[in-house]
C-alpha cells in the first residue's frame, strides 16, 4: 500500500507543474522566405524583449532574451517580411534573482551550455517571416491568444536546426511604429534539446514543452 501511494504521489508531482497555457505553435519543416516589400521598420531593442518559461515537476523557472537586432517592412499596413536575430548569450533567469544568486546563476550557465543552447558555438538565434495573414482560427480551435489578428509564420533558427512555427499574434499599426505581441508555446527537443526530456526521469523531467512570449516594438 505504501508503495503504491508513492508511485501515486511521484505521477501527481509530476502534473503538478506544466507548460503554461497557450496556443501551441503548428511547426513544420523551413518554407522558402520571400522578397520583402514596402518600407523599412527598425526593432526597439530596448523595449522589446522575449519571455521564455521552463517547466519541471517541482516549480518553473522564467527568464528573457534580448534581441540584437531586427527588421519588418510594411506594404500598406500589412508586414510583408523581415527578421529578428536573438543575442543567446543575453539569456538570463528572472525568477531566482531576488532569492538565489548562486542558483540564478548555475541554471543560466547550464542553459547556456552545450546541453541546452550551446551559446559558446551558437551565439544568435533568427527568426525570419515567411507569411503574416489575417488570423481566422479553424472550426472547433480554441484559439487562447485572445483578440488575436494575425497569424505570423516564420523560419525559427537555433544550433543552426531551422522549423517553420505558426502562431496567432496581436499586432497593432499606430503612428509610424508597430507593437506585436504572441504567446504560444513550443517543443524544444524539435531543435536538439533532448536533455532530460524522457518522461521516465519523473523528478528529474525537464519539460519539453517550453512557453514563448514576445513583446515587439518596430520603428519607422
Amino acid at each position: 500500500m505504501k508503495y503504491i501511494l508513492s508511485i501515486m504521489l511521484i505521477i501527481f508531482v509530476a502534473a503538478c507543474e506544466q507548460a503554461p497555457k497557450a496556443d501551441k505553435a503548428t511547426i513544420t519543416e523551413a518554407h522558402p522566405v520571400k522578397e520583402s516589400e514596402g518600407s523599412p521598420y527598425l526593432v526597439d531593442t530596448v523595449n522589446s524583449e522575449i519571455q521564455w518559461i521552463g517547466t519541471k515537476p517541482t516549480g518553473k523557472h522564467i527568464g528573457i532574451f534580448k534581441i540584437q537586432e531586427g527588421k519588418l517592412f510594411v506594404k500598406d499596413t500589412l508586414i510583408t517580411g523581415g527578421n529578428i536575430i536573438i543575442k543567446m548569450n543575453s539569456l538570463q533567469n528572472m525568477d531566482l534573482s531576488k532569492t538565489d544568486t548562486i542558483l540564478q546563476r548555475k541554471l543560466e550557465n547550464e542553459l547556456k551550455g552545450p546541453l541546452f543552447f550551446d551559446v559558446a558555438n551558437f551565439p544568435v538565434a533568427t527568426f525570419e517571416i515567411t507569411s503574416v495573414s489575417d488570423f481566422s482560427p479553424s472550426v472547433g480551435n480554441e484559439v487562447l491568444m485572445k483578440n488575436a489578428n494575425y497569424t505570423i509564420q516564420g523560419n525559427l533558427t537555433i544550433k543552426n536546426i531551422t522549423k517553420n512555427i505558426s502562431f496567432p499574434a496581436i499586432i497593432r499599426f499606430e503612428k509610424g511604429e508597430i507593437t506585436a505581441l504572441a504567446n504560444f508555446n513550443i517543443d524544444r527537443t524539435l531543435w536538439g534539446m533532448t536533455y532530460r526530456a524522457d518522461k521516465s526521469m519523473q523528478d528529474k523531467l525537464i519539460n519539453s514543452a517550453v512557453n514563448i512570449e514576445f513583446r515587439l516594438k518596430a520603428k519607422r
